[in-house]
Parts: structure tokens; sequence; C-alpha cells
């Protein structure tokens, strides 16, 4: 998929006679594109669809990625698979029909209370990798974490007495975000049972989550932790990690948390990114109305 990828930047760079500097911008937009999808286990430009282009401006969007540089995105994407349809390199072009309408319009999936129950329930936590997914899925779900801040927390980051986490969060702001009393047990039951056994004092560098070799656990291996459990549950949405990150949002609005304190523990630094969620929480109330109301019933 690099290999393409290489060949429309050289492309682009003679035909457009484009500075380094520009082919370097695309080069950017286009591998944060190609991460994204190697994360989901996509190993052929055939195989991306527009639902799953949506799907990455949304992860940006979650991530504090402002408009322009969306806008820039998706100019990038239109290009490169532009030139992949018209040297037959795919059957067809998922970004031909996008529109900045159409990616802003797209909702998050979230996950309901019992799913999120399902899934916690899941790892083994007589093993020691188990116990440390399970540390993992509750920290993601108790406070709301960016993969990025997860796997760079620091045992120095805990506050478990206080009941807060100290978070680096996006262009290296920190943050004091709260962390529920179930959170807690487990990543104590993980500190003590899993971690003590899993660290390499070269390696380990006091990060909180290893993997097995020591080393600090990556954004794949979380991928590969959340992925794993939520197949193992049955559960048939597309989930990621940020998907706890929405459901942890979506379940304080729907319980009547405020706006501004939701804002807060996600670290947005703009309130409107934080909206996204009170509209998740209309389009729930809509559909159980759908599903409840006895005049809706009776026309189904």
């Amino acid at each position: 998929m690099q290999d393409f990828l290489k060949e429309y930047l050289s492309v682009i760079k003679l035909e457009k006679n484009l500075s380094d500097n520009s082919v370097a911008s695309y080069g950017t937009d286009l591998n944060k594109f190609l991460e994204f999808i190697e994360e989901k286990k996509i190993k052929d430009w055939n195989n991306v669809n527009s639902d799953l282009i949506v799907s990455f401006f949304q992860n940006q969007k979650e991530e504090g990625v402002g408009s322009s540089t969306t806008a820039r995105y998706l100019s990038s994407l239109k290009g490169f698979f532009k030139y992949l349809f018209k040297n037959k390199y795919v059957e067809k072009n998922p970004a031909e029909n996008l529109s900045s309408t159409k990616i802003s319009r797209k909702l998050p999936a979230v996950l309901s209370v019992n799913e999120i129950d399902k899934i916690l329930d899941l790892p083994d936590i007589n093993n020691k990798l188990g116990l440390r997914d399970k540390a993992v899925l509750e920290i993601l779900y108790s406070s709301g974490l960016r993969v990025s801040e997860l796997i760079n927390l620091k045992i120095s980051d805990l506050f478990f007495n206080d009941e807060v986490i100290r978070v680096l969060g996006k262009g290296s702001k920190q943050r004091i975000v709260p962390i529920g009393s179930s959170a807690i047990k487990w990543c104590r039951e993980y500190l003590m049972k899993s971690r003590i056994y899993l660290e390499n004092k070269s390696k380990s560098r006091n990060f909180v989550f290893l993997n097995s070799r020591g080393t600090k656990l990556s954004r794949m291996g979380v991928w590969k932790i959340v992925d794993n459990y939520t197949k193992e549950a049955g559960i048939e949405k597309e989930v990621h990690p940020h998907t706890f990150r929405h459901s942890f949002a979506t379940h304080l609005l729907e319980g009547g948390a405020d706006l501004r304190a939701v804002q807060e523990m996600l670290g947005h630094a703009d309130i409107s990114t934080t909206q996204i969620y009170t509209h998740i929480d209309r389009e729930y109330i809509k559909q159980v109305y759908r599903d409840f109301h006895p005049r809706e019933k009776e026309d189904a």
C-alpha cells in the first residue's frame, strides 16, 4: 500500500511542479489515513470504502482536528483515490462522492451500558495479560482517554487516593481527569499482580501499560485488545478504542452531566467538539421514541 502512495507523491511532484514542502504535506495527510486503515487491518486499497473514510474523519474530529485541516485531508484523499482509479489500481473510487457536508453529518458509534458491561466482563483476570486488558478497558471507559493518552500514562500520573489521573493530551497539554472506583480497583490489581511480571527494568520506563516484552503497549496493541473482546462479546457495531471515549461522554451527558465539565474531562479545546455528543443523545432519544411509541409501532 505504501508503494502506491510513494508513486502518487512522485507523480504529483513532477506533473504539478510542487515544492518539496507541498509534497511532504500531501504525504503527511495520506500517511495519517494509511495508519488509520492499517489499524483496522486493511491491507489493500480496494478494501477502502466511503464509510471507512468518513470514519477516519470522525476520528480526526474527535482528536480535535479543525475544519481547515479536515478540508485539506479530504482534498488529499480525493486526489489520491482519483489517481488510483484512473490507473486502474482500484476498482472504484470511494472518495468520489464525498463532501465536507457528508463527513460532518456522520455520528460516531456508541456502546450501550449493557454492551460495555459485556466487554468488561470478558478478560481472564487470572491471567497476567487478561488482567492488563481488564485494566486497559476499565480506564478507557472510566476516564474517556484517547489511545495516545492511555499508552503514555506513567505510574507517576496515577493519583488513586485522590481518584484522579494526570493525562498528557493534544499539544502536550496536561489535564487532571477523574477515575472511577472500578477502574482504580483493577488498575491496582494489574500493578500488583501483572505489571511486576511484565516489567523489563531497561525497557519499561515507568509506563503503566506494558506488552508481553515489557515495553510500552502500542496503539495497535490497544486496538487489538478492544477488537478481540468486542468480537467475543458478539457486538456487531464497528468498535475501536475511541468508541469507549464516545460512550464515556454520551453516558455522562445522558445522566445529566454538564457539557462544560465533559469538555474539560475530554480535553477538548472547543466546546463545539464536545457538542457532538448532545446530537448522539438526541439520536438515541429519537430511536427510543420510534421503538416504543404506540403510534410508531402501529405504523411499523
